[in-house]
């Protein structure tokens, strides 16, 4: 169990552990505690990331100790998923901490043009702050601790269940699953039941509209004006429930 752990926020963590002083993260975190890769690990890094995986230096007691080469697989479902949110008029856009290679050979894979790699926590802020300087409405999609600012700062949070409290937190909707799926069917549930009630509003508005001129001027029957008030409520809850057809 490692004691005085701290994360460093878009870079990795530190701590000690059984006296020694460790350090885990991108290879800028040992390089900005003073510590070189040597030659043979600064290849192993290069050799990995030229094979699309993330690179993490591993260094102890002042001295960098190795590489370990972490390959991401891409959720089953994660193109359908960029595909259906095109379909909805979305442009995608992949945001991460990992480097480019590894992250332009996940875009291709899904189907996402776009990346901004390499970013750090307030980076990937500033990228949906530029998004929204354009006149864009943003919804970000994130579930971890590196994410919270940006969720935090989009027009719509989108937070994995599965992720990190600190996400869920900064979010405006947790999804239960973590499936990036559910992102798209969030969005069109979410227009349905705009469209529902502007619906409901027109008609509601337009009924009274139409019935109080004839109720102020005696033409309508005040049994007749008592039942079309009631229907048009029944109206209103009848046209809602069919949200609950939402598949």
């Amino acid at each position: 169990t490692p004691e005085n752990f701290a994360n460093i926020p878009g870079l990795g963590v530190q701590g000690t552990v059984d006296g020694h002083a460790v350090l885990v993260g991108r290879p800028r975190l040992l390089t900005d505690a003073g510590i070189p890769l040597p030659p043979e690990l600064a290849a192993a890094l290069a050799e990995a990331e030229e094979r699309g995986r993330t690179a993490v230096a591993v260094g102890w007691d002042g001295a960098a100790r190795g590489v370990l080469a972490v390959a991401d697989a891409v959720k089953e479902g994660s193109a359908a998923a960029v595909a259906e949110l095109r379909a909805l008029g979305l442009r995608p856009v992949l945001l991460t901490g990992d480097n480019r290679a590894v992250a332009e050979a996940v875009a291709r894979e899904v189907g996402i043009e776009e990346v901004h790699a390499e970013v750090l926590p307030e980076e990937k802020m500033a990228v949906v702050q530029g998004l929204q300087a354009e006149g864009r409405s943003v919804a970000m999609a994130g579930d971890g601790v590196n994410d919270a600012a940006a969720l935090a700062t989009a027009d719509l949070g989108l937070a994995m269940g599965t992720g990190t409290d600190a996400a869920i937190e900064a979010s405006d909707l947790t999804l239960i699953r973590g499936d990036l799926k559910v992102t798209a069917d969030a969005i069109r549930l979410s227009r349905r039941t705009l469209s529902t009630i502007r619906g409901n509003l027109f008609w509601a508005f337009g009924y009274n509209v139409a019935a109080l001129p004839l109720a102020a001027s005696g033409l309508l029957n005040p049994m007749i004006a008592g039942a079309a008030m009631a229907f048009s409520s029944v109206f209103v809850v009848t046209n809602s429930l069919r949200l609950r057809a939402f598949t």
